[in-house]
């Protein structure tokens, strides 16, 4: 119990001291460049407070939760030995002395996909930016519709990385070929969301996607032979990041092409 307080008196301070230089930048500016009194200053007090609060504790609950369970899973789901508990065949195989083939990491690959999809749903600056979308555009791009896009873009884009780990391939075939696909689709995407799509892109690598992202990464190339946690485990982001930009601009050609379809349909239905 006194670990935990120390690192929560610890996580608060740190959070304060992160925090600090936003509130200088604003005071500043609200002070000598508007010159006004910020309205309601209470409830922005009290704002501020929460969110000092409320990032602390989330920062308590990433180290002792979010990272453990990312690294735990990981290594379940990747390492051989514990793989070979319920495989008499790859046990025996393992005691031989022989490598174990990619095929016994697809677990860790569909586990992958899956944790990409969930974590990003439940990502609160993809909710926020969702949200405005849809007021802004008054309804015509739906948040759900957004979300499920950007999610399913992560989920491609860490399955991918955690293949990309099994095989030992090169980052950079990767992620050179996806932002020349992406190059191409932006030509071609609807203009409107183009901007939207960009930004949801980076909205992905954020407080609750980020942590578990990495730690499946550096567990599964842990334990992947010939793998390094240094070079392979990291880059799986760099996957969260470009793909959903790939599945927004797709989700948004898919619905104009319908939207061209029913308006054909309905002209032809009057004439």
């Amino acid at each position: 119990m006194t670990g935990y307080l120390e690192l929560i008196v610890e996580s608060f301070s740190g959070t304060i001291r992160d925090v600090l230089p936003i509130i200088i930048v604003l005071g500043f500016f609200q002070a000598v460049a508007i010159r006004k009194p910020l309205p309601h200053m209470k409830r922005i007090i009290l704002g501020m407070g929460l969110v000092i609060v409320g990032l602390a504790i989330f920062l308590v609950g990433l180290e002792k939760c979010i990272f453990p369970i990312g690294k735990a899973m990981a290594n379940q789901l990747s390492s051989p030995a514990i793989l070979a508990e319920g495989d008499p065949i790859l046990k025996a195989a393992l005691e031989n002395g022989h490598q174990p083939g990619p095929g016994i990491y697809l677990w860790a690959i569909v586990f992958a996909f899956c944790i990409g999809f969930s974590t990003t749903m439940a990502e609160p600056s993809l909710i926020a930016v969702a949200l405005k979308a849809s007021e802004i555009s008054t309804g015509a791009i739906s948040p759900l519709g957004l979300r499920v896009a950007v999610a399913l873009g992560v989920a491609v884009g860490v399955g991918l990385g955690a293949f990309r780990i099994v095989m030992g391939i090169p980052l950079e075939y990767f992620i050179i070929g996806g932002y020349i696909f992406l190059m191409a689709q932006t030509y071609f995407a609807p203009k409107f969301i183009v901007p939207l799509a960009y930004d949801s892109g980076g909205v992905t690598t954020s407080t609750v996607t980020v942590p578990l992202v990495v730690a499946l990464g550096i567990g599964l190339a842990a334990n992947v032979p010939g793998r390094s946690p240094l070079i392979d485990g990291f880059g799986l982001i760099a996957f969260a990041s470009l793909f959903p930009i790939i599945s927004v601009l797709g989700y948004a050609m898919i619905g104009a092409y319908i939207a061209k379809r029913k308006s054909a349909k309905s002209q032809g239905t009057e004439e």
